[in-house]
C-alpha cells in the first residue's frame, strides 16, 4: 500500500511539472508573436515621394496625398510617403541629394536629375497646358510688352520652367532685356506670384495654367480682377523620375498604378483635382526638346545649368 504522504508529495511534483511546462509554453508564445510582427514590419520599406512646388505645401498634400494613398493601398510590399517642400530651393536640394525615391520635378529639374542618379519613367499628360502665362490687373496700364519696361515682374523661382524661364524667353523675344529693362522678383510659389500682381506689388506676374485654373476655381472674385495678357508656346509637361537604385519591380508597379488612374472613376476624380487628364510613360530621350530649349535660353536670356 502506498504511503498517503508520499502519494500527496508525488501529486504535487506532477502538478508543478505541468504548471511549469504550461508557463514555458505561454512564455514562448508571447515572445514569438511580437518577434514575427516586428520582422514583418521591417520588411516593408518606405519610399519618399517628392512633388515640386506646384502649390503651397498644404495644397500640394491635399491634391497629391490621395494618389499616394491609392498607391499604398495597392502595393503591399512597400510604403510610400509624400513629402512637400516649402519652395523650389528646398526641393532642388532634396532632389539633387538623392533624398527622394520617386519624384515629379518640373521639366528643367527632370533633366538635371539625370546627373544625380535618377531616370525618367513617366510624365504628366496634357502638354498643351505646359506653357507660361503672364497675368496683369484688368484695371492696370499694361497693354503691350513694352509697357513692362521699368516695372517689376513676379515669378515663383529661377528654376521654374513654365512659370519663369518660358515667360522670360517670351519677353526676350518681344523686345525686353530681362536683365536690364525690368525688375525680376522670385517670390517662392505659384500662388505668391499670382497674389503679387493681384495686390499691385508688381506690374505683371508669371505662372502656368494648372495653378491659375486652381486659383480661378477657388477664388473667382479675386481671379476676375486679373487677365492672362500673354501666353507662351507649350513645351513638355512635368516628368516622373525614380532613383536608379530603387527595386525595378517596385518602380514598375508604381508606374503601372500611376498610368492607369484615368481608367477608373476613383482615379479620374483624383486627377481632376490636379487638374490633369492622365500620367503617361516617358524616357530620358522624351525630354530632348526641353534640353534644346534650356540650351537656347541659357545662350540668349540668362545663364543656367543645363
Amino acid at each position: 500500500m502506498c504511503n498517503p504522504t508520499r502519494r500527496y508529495v508525488n501529486w504535487l511534483i506532477v502538478l508543478a511539472v505541468v504548471l511549469l511546462a504550461g508557463a514555458c509554453d505561454n512564455s514562448t508564445e508571447n515572445t514569438y508573436q511580437p518577434t514575427l510582427t516586428q520582422k514583418s514590419k521591417s520588411q516593408v520599406r518606405e519610399y519618399v515621394v517628392g512633388i515640386h512646388p506646384l502649390h503651397n505645401p498644404q495644397r500640394l498634400m491635399e491634391v497629391y496625398g490621395p494618389i499616394v494613398d491609392y498607391i499604398n493601398g495597392n502595393i503591399s510590399q512597400a510604403r510610400f510617403k509624400l513629402e512637400a517642400s516649402r519652395n523650389y530651393d528646398e526641393f532642388d536640394k532634396k532632389l539633387y541629394a538623392g533624398h527622394f525615391d520617386f519624384a515629379m520635378p518640373n521639366p528643367y529639374q527632370t533633366v538635371l536629375s539625370l546627373k544625380h542618379g535618377y531616370r525618367i519613367f513617366g510624365k504628366m499628360g496634357d502638354d498643351h497646358d505646359f506653357c507660361g502665362t503672364i497675368l496683369v490687373r484688368k484695371d492696370g496700364s499694361i497693354n503691350e510688352v513694352k509697357d513692362l519696361k521699368g516695372k517689376a515682374v513676379s515669378y515663383p523661382a529661377k528654376t521654374a520652367l513654365a512659370a519663369t524661364m518660358m515667360p522670360q524667353y517670351y519677353l526676350h523675344t518681344h523686345g525686353i532685356d530681362i536683365n536690364r529693362d525690368i525688375e525680376n522678383r522670385y517670390v517662392g510659389s505659384q500662388e505668391s506670384s499670382i497674389m503679387n500682381v493681384l495686390r499691385g506689388h508688381v506690374a505683371a506676374g508669371a505662372t502656368w495654367p494648372v495653378p491659375w485654373k486652381t486659383f480661378s476655381a477657388e477664388y473667382p472674385e479675386m481671379a476676375d480682377q486679373l487677365v492672362v495678357q500673354w501666353q507662351t508656346e507649350p513645351l513638355l509637361n512635368n516628368g516622373w523620375v525614380v532613383r536608379k537604385d530603387v527595386d525595378s519591380s517596385i518602380a514598375d508597379e508604381f508606374a503601372r498604378l500611376l498610368f492607369s488612374l484615368h481608367n477608373n472613376a476613383q482615379g479620374r476624380i483624383m486627377l481632376e483635382r490636379l487638374p490633369v487628364s492622365r500620367f503617361e510613360p516617358a524616357t530620358d530621350e522624351t525630354y530632348q526638346r526641353v534640353r534644346d530649349f534650356l540650351e537656347k535660353f541659357s545662350d540668349t536670356v540668362r545663364q543656367i545649368e543645363h
